[in-house]
């Protein structure tokens, strides 16, 4: 247990048993908690039952039972939904939604459970399912400090580094979106740079360990991109918009000859070109962002 964790056991139901649901529940489980458990399909309750964990048979029947109650199902609007069907019965509880979905999803949803006069927090998880209960899992949160601070320690025996980032629940959400975001950016341009260096019959993992250094120094760039777009200050004395455009061209031009899909290199060569029209080659990479922000 976290070395933060109160000495008394927290009554908890989790509702929904998908794989991340059930990794909740096992941790909480495992971490002395009294667990009330609920599923649409009772079977997936069976493995918890067998170890302890109490059967409910509806979404109310599990919230009246828990003094906290946690939410992790398909969707902010199923949450909703079962939230909804458990009406009175949250009035007192503590609702931690763990459900994906959108900032507005979450706002409607904590906006539903104050009305049922339940606290809310909305958390999002940053970790795959196994991952559940380790303390370097990252779980942002957002809803009443208050909230979150009485009830840390529980928070941390889902993942050690359980974080309230605003008031505001769907600050989480927007923090979650942001790193999912970035993912799939660094993601895509390995593997389009994976298939280029495949076409070639080279081996990425060759690739991936002599270029290490260069690839783990990317995120280090983070903080300094942050902080020129936080200030709207973008001109920088060294690696400019203006000298971006040769490489992108000779990337785009080489998957080309190798028959390697150019859409990836191409969008951010536009995005380039589009900077510089407008008369920015002198500033940082940074000054894309207003791209992206543009409505």
């Amino acid at each position: 247990m976290s070395e933060h964790e109160n000495a008394k056991a927290v009554s908890v139901a989790v509702l929904g048993l998908g794989e991340m649901g059930s990794a909740l529940a096992a941790a909480l489980m495992a971490a002395g908690h009294l667990v009330t458990v609920w599923n649409r399909s009772e079977s997936k309750a069976h493995p918890l039952v067998a170890k302890g964990a109490r059967w409910a048979a509806t979404p109310e029947a599990a919230v009246a039972a828990a003094e906290v109650v946690i939410v992790n199902v398909k969707g902010g609007a199923v949450a909703a939904e079962l939230l909804r069907a458990a009406g009175a019965a949250s009035a007192g509880r503590a609702v931690v939604d763990l459900t994906d979905g959108t900032s507005e999803e979450s706002r409607a949803t904590g906006q539903l459970v104050t009305e049922l006069g339940a606290d809310y927090l909305h958390g999002q998880i940053m970790t795959i399912a196994p991952a559940i209960g380790s303390p370097d899992a990252v779980v942002f949160y957002g809803g009443p400090r208050p909230v979150f601070d009485r009830y840390e320690a529980l928070l941390q025996v889902l993942g050690g580094r359980a974080t309230h980032v605003s008031a505001d629940p769907g600050v989480a959400v927007l923090y979650g979106m942001a790193v999912h975001d970035i993912m799939w950016g660094l993601l895509n341009g390995f593997l389009h740079a994976a298939a280029l260096l495949g076409n070639a019959g080279l081996r990425i993992g060759d690739f991936s360990q002599l270029a290490e250094p260069s690839l783990s120094a990317l995120p280090t760039l983070f903080p300094m991109l942050a902080n020129e777009i936080d200030r709207a200050e973008f001109a920088t004395p060294y690696g400019a918009l203006q000298h971006h455009l040769p490489s992108l061209e000779e990337l785009i031009a080489e998957s080309r000859t190798r028959g390697i899909d150019i859409d990836l290199p191409t969008y951010t060569r536009n995005l380039v070109v589009e900077a510089l029209e407008a008369g920015h080659g002198h500033d940082s990479y940074a000054r894309l962002v207003e791209r992206f922000s543009r409505r």
